[in-house]
């Protein structure tokens, strides 16, 4: 997973900036508003709205946006009607994408995202062309900036608490658990006093595709117009891109 690992989190630094959080606030709560209409509006009861919640409140989502999307979804108030869909697709070199939206208008969705994938370098696939080269997963980003963590206590600690597997590059430590252990996972590993940068339900590639110079450009620019599409909710890939390649993209 490292290559589109690291690029979620170039992203995920991106998207806290002033200027992007317009767009990110209206897709954190479409997620609030599916998840309470499908499992109800207690989050003790519904772990997907649980976990759209603590999403939402990472990225500092005001706690009356917050009420709002989950009285939307149980009806409590009034709104639109989102509808979930999953395209599949291949990038520029053969990557795999798998594209999660939640829309009020399923034909003028379908239009749009087709038009991404052809204008960069894409193709739209058949349903479950690519899904069968992910696994679900909890992923949780250890970034440490004011404090030193020892790599294998870290480990051990996620270990214990549940994690499945975890890997380490430049200083960041990614922990992967199952989708139902990652709120468990996380709290043990904040009470512990780790800095969690990231804590989210993902979708793991099993495999890898490399991909360099300008298929790497044109991958990272079909993943970013992905992306920025307001319906868009997810992307996922199986692209391994240097992480040079995709700083200097983001940079650019």
């Amino acid at each position: 997973m490292a290559g589109h690992s690291k690029w979620a989190n170039i992203r995920h630094r991106k998207a806290r900036e002033d200027a992007k959080k317009g767009k990110l606030f209206s897709k954190l709560s479409r997620e609030i508003i599916v998840a309470a209409r499908q499992g109800g509006g207690d989050p003790e009861s519904n772990f997907r709205l649980k976990a759209a919640i603590q999403k939402a409140k990472d990225a500092d989502l005001p706690m009356d946006n917050i009420k709002r999307a989950i009285q939307r979804g149980t009806g409590a108030v009034e709104g639109a009607d989102y509808e979930e869909l999953v395209y599949e697709g291949y990038g520029p070199g053969g990557v795999a994408l798998l594209v999660e939206l939640l829309t009020d208008n399923r034909n003028r969705t379908a239009a749009e995202i087709r038009h991404l994938f052809a204008r960069n370098g894409g193709s739209l696939g058949e349903s479950g062309c690519v899904a069968w080269m992910f696994d679900k997963k909890g992923l949780i980003v250890i970034n440490p900036s004011d404090r030193e963590v020892d790599e294998e206590e870290l480990f051990l600690q996620a270990l214990e608490a549940g994690a499945e597997d975890f890997q380490s590059e430049d200083g960041t430590f990614e922990i992967f658990t199952s989708p139902e252990n990652l709120e468990a996972v996380r709290t043990a590993l904040e009470e512990k006093n780790y800095p969690v940068q990231l804590a989210e339900i993902t979708m793991v590639p099993k495999n890898t595709v490399s991909v360099r110079g300008k298929e790497a450009e044109q991958t990272l620019r079909l993943v970013e117009a992905l992306e920025d599409h307001d319906d868009v909710q997810n992307v996922y890939s199986n692209f391994d891109i240097p992480k040079e390649e995709m700083e200097k993209y983001a940079a650019g």
